[in-house]
């Protein structure tokens, strides 16, 4: 089964030299290791000290790299819905140049990039699939896209489609323009179902998340909300990064400032992610570029703890035999969680991020009689019986 690492932070605590070192140490093991970004920036290929193409191409032996060509991947992906969305702005007088603008997609190449580890994934290909991703507040919105989708496509699509057969005549006879197709629905739907299998495949147990800062307050509050948000979302992080730490030794008094300063931080780091590795990278003297220096920014950064062992523990999402939902949200903060069922969902709000949980058929129809936030986890349990009226 392909291991799958994705890394995330704040912009600009080294995210992207914390994921390439951790793809050139896959290699060094004999994994066979492909690295992709997230991150429109794409800062892979300059960590790396390599030109990018829009094909995998190999770094060292057993790494290879992978720059996602946008425009060609959504032709492929979605070519469909791009032709459509053109020939409509072409029908409502907007010239070529403008329509292919607006065409552009907002986070197209994110998602894109999504859609291209999953085929990453599926090809069997790959030992190791390390991911690149943008600042924490894009990813976050990414993670949460393809079942915030599914939620709107599951509710609208199958009204949409029988509307549009039944105004279709009548739009385009009184407002001249086009109206889209089974072939473009379809080609919607397809997008769909790719996103979810995305996510099928970074919640499930092959996946996970780490979660790289410096020792900074700001940088800190970031992440343990970020912790938060990501296990409401469902996704495993089974492990934290403090890079740019100063060393100790020799400090004159101004980084003697430092270091305590940041000594004070990290104990907060140690105490705030507990029980999650914390891999500490010190401050390097110089900027870490290319496999040889990358390499040993992996080793200092893992020493001999084994970075793709597969994570370990309960799933962030789990119903218990006896009928009790237990969502993980680890160092939430109980004024800002709430609990609230519509319906045969579960809305559950985790300070400024949200989640809605279709509920399996077990508890759909029965009433919420209890949610309690304790150490970390969410439990809500159900009546045992009699439909939610």
């Amino acid at each position: 089964m392909t291991r799958i690492l994705l890394f995330t932070g704040k912009g600009g605590v080294g995210k992207t030299t914390a994921a390439a070192a951790t793809a050139v140490r896959a290699a060094r093991e004999g994994l066979k290791t492909i690295v992709v970004s997230t991150d429109t920036a794409h800062s892979l290929a300059d960590a790396l000290g390599v030109e990018a193409g829009g094909e995998p191409a190999e770094v060292v032996s057993g790494l290879y790299l992978h720059q996602v060509d946008t425009q060609r991947a959504l032709e492929r992906q979605w070519g469909e819905l791009r032709d459509y969305a053109r020939g409509l702005f072409a029908e409502l007088g907007l010239d070529e140049i403008t329509a292919e603008e607006i065409t552009v997609l907002p986070g197209a190449e994110e998602i894109l990039a999504l859609l291209q580890l999953r085929e990453h994934a599926r090809a069997g290909t790959w030992d190791v699939v390390v991911v690149d991703c943008a600042p924490t507040a894009e990813t976050l919105r990414l993670l949460a896209l393809p079942e915030a989708l599914d939620w709107h496509v599951n509710r609208l699509l199958p009204a949409g489609r029988r509307l549009l057969r039944t105004v279709a005549p009548l739009v385009r006879r009184v407002a001249q323009v086009s109206v889209p197709d089974d072939h473009v629905i379809g080609a919607g739907e397809r997008l769909h179902r790719g996103l979810l299998e995305v996510r099928e495949l970074l919640t499930g147990p092959s996946a996970s998340v780490r979660l790289v800062l410096t020792p900074e307050a700001v940088v800190l509050a970031e992440a343990r909300r970020t912790l938060t948000s990501l296990s409401l979302y469902g996704y495993r992080v089974d492990g934290v990064i403090a890079n740019r730490v100063f060393p100790g030794e020799g400090a004159d008094a101004w980084r003697s400032g430092w270091v305590q300063a940041q000594a004070a931080r990290l104990a907060e780091v140690a105490e705030s992610f507990a029980p999650l590795p914390v891999h500490t990278v010190p401050y390097l003297d110089a900027e870490p570029v290319g496999p040889a220096a990358l390499a040993k920014v992996a080793e200092v950064m893992y020493g001999q703890a084994d970075p793709f062992a597969p994570p370990q523990g309960d799933p962030p999402l789990r119903i218990t035999p006896e009928g009790e939902l237990i969502l993980a949200l680890p160092l939430a903060d109980r004024s800002q969680v709430n609990v609230a069922r519509k319906g045969d969902e579960l809305i559950v709000d985790a300070g400024s991020h949200r989640r809605v949980l279709a509920l399996p058929a077990a508890l759909a129809r029965r009433a919420v009689k209890a949610a309690v936030l304790r150490d970390g986890l969410l439990r809500v349990r159900f009546e045992t019986g009699g439909p939610d009226d």
